[in-house]
């Protein structure tokens, strides 16, 4: 839609600036000079419509078109993703909705952010129940394992993610979320459970942190702080606006002395507007409702 109003305003201002120049209205002079320099400006919109994808290949670059293309439900990913491991689409949304307002205040690339954060999980499809948000009914998988093969579940759900991003062909702009939404983290739970069952020569701690890359762009980096925070605040007890504000300052101070997000370029002053606006945002989403009395009714 908006290309076609961009091609349609084009020929507009050709025609009309061809009109004024030679001040020709004959019926020739409009049908041989006028009616086609309208035509271009339709005409080269259906070209680059057409060419957008070839030239988003070749500059590594996508475009808001493809954005809004790949954030449709029906894409087949994210038809699989709700199937396959429900729990991780919701935390997807929920990711997504924290992302992207977190983007838009410090004026990074908010579609971006949201469509990257729908897709960063991907790899969970492949093990679903063995990621916390899909354990609905049944006990946790983990509990039978060693902390050492625990890990390495864990840690390949982002190659497995990489592995379907390019089966279906995805961006490279979107596939950076996946292996960059965790950085080089440390898995501290079942780190700290190999430490806690003696195993030492299986509890070194580089064997326990994500293979990488740091996040190398505002966008990525804004989505690992949001699924940080998801996490970590969907676990806490009591919902109030203190505690959330506790646990997503505590977050994102963690993975700042990690140093998480240090090879991308957000400033103290964007950190502190991204965590303020986590606050917000998951304050509205666990608001509590007021209790009313219950009615009695006397006859």
């Amino acid at each position: 839609d908006v290309f076609i109003r961009a091609g349609v305003l084009v020929g507009l201002v050709q025609a009309v600036c061809v009109l004024l120049v030679n001040f020709n209205l004959s019926p020739e002079f409009i049908k041989s000079t006028v009616i086609p320099l309208f035509m271009n400006g339709i005409v080269c919109t259906g070209f680059v419509m057409v060419s957008l994808k070839v030239f988003e290949n070749v500059f590594g670059e996508i475009t808001n078109f493809s954005l809004l293309e790949l954030s449709d439900s029906s894409q087949p990913l994210l038809k699989r993703l709700v199937l396959e491991a429900p729990g991780t689409y919701h935390h997807s949304l929920i990711v997504s909705n924290l992302a992207e307002a977190a983007a838009e205040a410090i004026g990074a690339h908010g579609l971006l952010t949201r469509v990257g954060a729908y897709y960063h999980d991907i790899g969970k499809m492949v093990k679903p129940e063995y990621f916390t948000e899909n354990q609905m009914i049944a006990g946790n998988k983990h509990d039978q394992l060693e902390p050492s093969l625990s890990k390495l579940v864990i840690l390949n759900h982002v190659k497995e993610g990489l592995e379907m991003a390019k089966e279906y062909n995805l961006n490279q702009r979107i596939v950076d979320f996946i292996p960059e939404h965790h950085g080089t983290s440390l898995i501290h739970y079942f780190y700290q459970k190999a430490l806690a069952e003696g195993d030492v020569e299986q509890a070194d701690e580089s064997e326990y942190r994500y293979p990488g890359p740091k996040p190398r762009s505002k966008e990525t980096a804004i989505v690992l702080l949001a699924d940080s925070v998801e996490g970590a605040t969907r676990s806490l007890d009591e919902h109030t606006p203190q505690k959330i504000e506790d646990v997503v300052r505590k977050v994102i101070n963690n993975k700042f002395i990690d140093g998480q997000l240090d090879a991308c370029n957000l400033t103290l002053r964007e950190i502190d507007t991204i965590a303020a606006t986590f606050v917000r945002v998951l304050t509205a989403m666990y608001h509590g409702r007021v209790k009313y009395p219950e009615s009695t009714d006397e006859h």
